[in-house]
């Protein structure tokens, strides 16, 4: 084997490395960052509709909804349950238009059912694994008796493709890989073999969630060669962030797993997994207003965002727990659409440098000691802080705020940096903190879900710094959903803020060609930490109304400039 070491010694500079080594997340379609609702239950066609309709009818913003094992007949991959569901066709036509995309499971298992089409086909084939008396393997999975693909061989990946090409042209928009560890119930997975009963079980079994993202997303590329995958994923190994996304598998409705799930998903950020979330609410068990609500404060400012639980459950739709908590749920999602600019500028910065979207403090301030052990606290981006409620009750908590000049997410204050403070967390907010410097661009409006939206006006918030440098910051606008933006169909916007005594100056500077859909007119420029009169864009004096400029702009640079408070 070979061993790697990456010297740094700066964490930004070895994850660079790495992921430079091993791959780097793809540029993820625009949909995969909205809210996607999940749920294990025994679901019907018209069943999964009326979900679907009550998210519009109720004004929670969503993107997705997603089908666990319940859809299929008798649990075989790449089926559905026509009694259910007597025509997935229309009901995915149907939620297309309204905005929504739908995902389904499907776990490597192939039920050992001789006469069932997949099962003939991987037999005919010959690319299932075997045991070391050249037996098919067979184990324990939701099916009963499971064959598996012995996704090491080239031909077994290729075969798999083609069949999630299959199921993907129907309407589906993306496939969840689960039970690929590879899960095998209480059968030994040990005599599983791979490489057509070449290499021992070991050799492969970290590496096989790997094998089979890589062959799903080659059948979704070949059934939608010009649109963008998405695979969610439960297990994986180095280079997994290539080809899915990953989330934290079964968790359960406790406090205690909520707060795990921040250091979780900030340790796949620094491994180079930059597309990671939990269960909203918790998988397993029964979940409460409280506990729902905070999650999904939570969750909804975390790279994916899912609110899934198990089937015999009580209700964790964004409803189920009351009018004032579907409120409160409702203002932390339209929170996360109108910061989906910001977002996707960082899963950008991620699958270009490595860059992990949701990081612990110390990637960014690893020369601060006093960040090390904090584990209640991430960074979203370089420049969002985010200080969840990890327990009942909590109606006060303590912050660190590392090096800088921080902002009060919701109060505008400037508070400081390098400090410690006790901030308060009523149920409807979570602490949020801006950093100086940055500029923070959003959606004037959360739409009912990213389906074609393309705003006319872009807001950008810059948060003034309260010391002299140069800060830089990002906006990426392009179809969302193609591979154009990498030919040049977007309009990349870099940011450059500079202070220098009591002037302040943003300097956009454009890159990219432009794309069919866009439609913007205007950015709203919204300063925080200073409310001047007027100020000059591109040498003309304009004014301002409470700190908010108008900038008409097509997708131009421009060069803004006004005096701040010293």
């Amino acid at each position: 084997y070979t061993e790697y070491v990456f010297a740094g010694p700066d964490m930004p500079a070895i994850l660079d490395s790495y992921t430079w080594l091993t791959g780097r997340t793809a540029s993820p379609p625009i949909w995969s960052l909205g809210y996607h609702q999940c749920r294990w239950f025994e679901y019907t066609q018209d069943a999964v509709e009326d979900v679907a309709q009550r998210h519009r009818d109720n004004d929670i913003p969503c993107d997705a909804v997603w089908l666990d094992i319940e859809y299929m007949d008798d649990y075989r991959v790449f089926t559905w349950n026509t009694d259910r569901f007597p025509d997935p066709p229309g009901m995915l036509k149907r939620l297309d238009e309204q905005g929504f995309r739908v995902i389904t499971i499907i776990d490597p298992g192939v039920k050992f059912d001789p006469g069932y089409w997949v099962f003939d086909q991987a037999v005919e084939r010959d690319v299932l694994c075997r045991t070391e008396g050249d037996d098919l393997y067979i184990g324990q999975v939701w099916p009963g008796n499971t064959a598996f693909p012995d996704f090491v061989t080239e031909e077994a990946r290729t075969w798999w493709g083609e069949l999630n090409a299959a199921h993907v042209l129907s309407g589906l928009a993306g496939i969840w890989n689960d039970m690929n560890e590879p899960s095998t119930g209480n059968i030994d997975a040990k005599p599983m073999r791979f490489g057509r009963g070449e290499y021992s079980h070991e050799r492969f079994h970290n590496q096989y969630a790997l094998l089979m993202a890589m062959g799903t997303t080659a059948g979704l590329l070949d059934a939608m060669p010009e649109r963008r995958t998405f695979v969610l994923s439960r297990a994986g190994f180095a280079g997994i962030q290539r080809y899915a996304a990953n989330w934290m598998g079964d968790n359960q409705s406790r406090w205690d797993h909520l707060w795990l799930s921040i250091a979780m998903g900030s340790g796949f950020g620094i491994s180079g997994q930059a597309f990671v979330g939990a269960d909203i609410g918790g998988f397993q068990g029964d979940s409460n207003a409280e506990l729902f609500l905070r999650w999904m404060q939570y969750g909804a400012l975390t790279p994916f965002c899912r609110n899934h639980s198990e089937i015999g459950n009580v209700d964790q739709y964004a409803w189920a727990f009351g009018d004032v908590v579907q409120d409160h749920v409702r203002i932390a999602l339209k929170l996360r659409y109108r910061l989906l600019p910001y977002l996707y500028a960082c899963f950008l910065r991620a699958s270009e440098t490595g860059e992990p979207v949701q990081r612990p403090l110390i990637f960014d301030h690893q020369y601060d000691a006093t960040v090390r052990d904090i584990d209640d606290q991430y960074l979203l981006g370089h420049d969002l802080l985010i200080a969840p409620v990890v327990g009942p009750g909590i109606t006060a908590r303590q912050v660190y705020l590392p090096d800088g000049d921080w902002y009060d997410w919701h109060s505008g204050e400037l508070v400081g940096g390098r400090r410690f403070l006790i901030t308060a967390t009523p149920l409807d907010l979570i602490p949020i903190y801006a950093r100086g410097g940055a500029v923070i661009p959003m959606w004037p409006e959360a739409p009912d879900s990213t389906n074609g939206y393309q705003p006319r006006v872009v807001e950008l918030h810059l948060f003034v710094p309260t010391s002299d440098g140069v800060y830089y910051s990002m906006l990426q606008e392009d179809d969302g959903l193609t591979f154009a933006a990498l030919r040049g169909a977007r309009y990349r916007t870099t940011f450059t803020v500079a202070r220098a005594g009591a002037e302040l100056t943003l300097n956009a500077n454009v890159s990219g060609n432009g794309y069919p859909e866009f439609a913007r007119e205007l950015f709203m420029l919204v300063l925080h930490g200073a409310v001047p009169d007027e100020a000059s864009l591109d040498n003309t004096v304009i004014v301002g109304t409470a700190g908010r400029f108008e900038v008409p702009n097509r997708g131009a640079g421009f060069s803004f400039s006004c005096a701040v408070p010293q």
